[in-house]
């Protein structure tokens, strides 16, 4: 099934591996096979890595985005999704875990990432953050 990305002027996305920057007006790409896509607004940087969702995300997105070497990103995912599942009692968040690391688990990985980014979502209103 083939992905439209809409883009803004300048937006910069990651297509399996290489980042890619859209020209100086609106465009439409549409791929027609299976590819590793992370938007801009999608990809964090090393030193953004500072708080225990953030540190289950960067895992994740590192596995999407070099599917061929997860296994380099497991063992910290697993960390630290073990770490944050010990401090959570929220029922609906642990659920949210447990959804992540079964898609991890059958290499869904961007449905993973997608569930970590509501474990950041979670925890920023929690600790009362403004939304990026």
């Amino acid at each position: 099934m083939p992905l439209k990305l809409s883009l803004k002027p300048g937006e910069r996305f990651v297509l399996n591996g290489a980042v890619v920057q859209n020209g100086d007006r609106r465009c439409s790409l549409v791929l027609q096979n299976k590819a590793s896509v992370l938007r801009e607004k999608d990809i964090m940087q090393v030193e953004e890595v500072n708080s225990p969702a953030r540190h289950v995300y960067f895992p994740v997105m590192m596995m999407y985005l070099d599917e061929a070497g997860a296994d380099k990103y497991y063992d910290e995912f697993l960390r630290r999704m073990t770490e944050f599942m010990g401090v959570i009692s929220n029922p609906l968040v642990l659920a949210e875990c447990v959804s992540i690391s079964k898609s991890i688990m059958v290499q869904e990985y961007y449905k993973a990432l997608m569930g970590a980014r509501k474990l950041i979502e979670y925890e920023d209103e929690r600790l009362g953050r403004k939304p990026e």
